[in-house]
């Protein structure tokens, strides 16, 4: 009897080593036609493309994949270049190859429409494929997003954000800001070792560039896209309610702000089954 158990659990081993070999492909280091590292989850008949945020890739949602539909939506969680997946990938990191990059990679399985999620510096990328995209995007979700005038820095929050790179009291201090310091020292280090696992220094400061420097908020105004915001009451006060209202307002009819009163910034760790639950309320509305 313990020899057949052994003998199922190695097999279930190797089984499940084969579908995470399936559904995971690593990024293409060349530039040309390169293609994001990625996840897929889901075999459903709507493509959802997911994006990360500054400090953190891809896993930042596996706290939330047991509550994401599976039947209904295929959920392609990538990496942009520089990391996770996509780690050995570089690039200009900017706006323009961040975007074109997630088209390639929904190109690459055939969808011809697709949702965009996106979370804080990835929010205002999906607001841009919004733009690039036009008809092919469905409905964006956009998680605490930085606008699509960026994330306006003066010298001294310019200071604070790069010292986030190389300082872990910086990246510590950003991280409690961020979940309005509610949380310990448990939470504290399990998200500043996730910050500094995810990327190479080289895209942290590429997209940090990018989200401070890039203003495309003449380009998106008036994009009828279904647009849904995801603000956290505990997060900092650019990505709070009156603020995502204030600047995406003006630019998105279809906007509508959806407020999380038990996260901050980090949502799909802070409260992973109701974000869920928002993505796909927020994307209904493309479908």
């Amino acid at each position: 009897m313990d020899q057949d158990l052994s003998r199922r659990t190695l097999l279930t081993g190797f089984l499940a080593a084969g579908l995470a070999a399936c559904a995971t492909s690593g990024g293409e280091t060349g530039s040309a036609g390169a293609l994001l590292g990625h996840t897929r989850h889901g075999h459903g008949a709507e493509p959802v493309i997911v994006l990360h945020e500054w400090m953190g890739d891809h896993t930042n949602y596996d706290l939330m994949l047991p509550f994401l539909p599976e039947d209904s939506a295929t959920w392609v969680f990538a990496d942009l270049r520089g990391y996770g997946l996509s780690k050995a990938m570089t690039g200009a990191y900017s706006l323009q190859e961040a975007a074109e990059d997630t088209i390639r990679l929904m190109d690459s399985y055939g969808y011809r429409r697709f949702h965009v999620v996106g979370h804080s510096m990835s929010g205002m990328i999906a607001q841009y494929i919004a733009k690039v995209g036009g008809e092919r995007v469905k409905s964006v979700v956009a998680i605490s997003p930085v606008p699509a005038s960026g994330f306006r820095a003066n010298d001294e929050t310019m200071r604070k954000l790069l010292a986030i790179v190389d300082d872990d009291d910086a990246a510590r201090a950003a991280i409690l800001a961020r979940g309005g310091n509610r949380y310990g020292r448990g939470w504290l280090e399990r998200k500043l070792a996730m910050t500094r696992r995810a990327p190479t220094r080289d895209a942290m400061i590429g997209y940090l560039k990018m989200f401070t420097g890039s203003d495309v908020a003449a380009e998106v105004r008036g994009i009828a896209t279904p647009i849904t915001a995801v603000s956290g009451v505990f997060d900092i006060p650019l990505y709070r309610e009156e603020s995502v209202r204030a600047l995406l307002g003006p630019l998105f009819p279809n906007l509508e702000v959806v407020v999380s009163h038990e996260a901050g910034h980090y949502s799909m760790l802070e409260t992973p089954p109701l974000l869920a639950g928002q993505i796909e309320q927020g994307i209904a509305r493309g479908v």
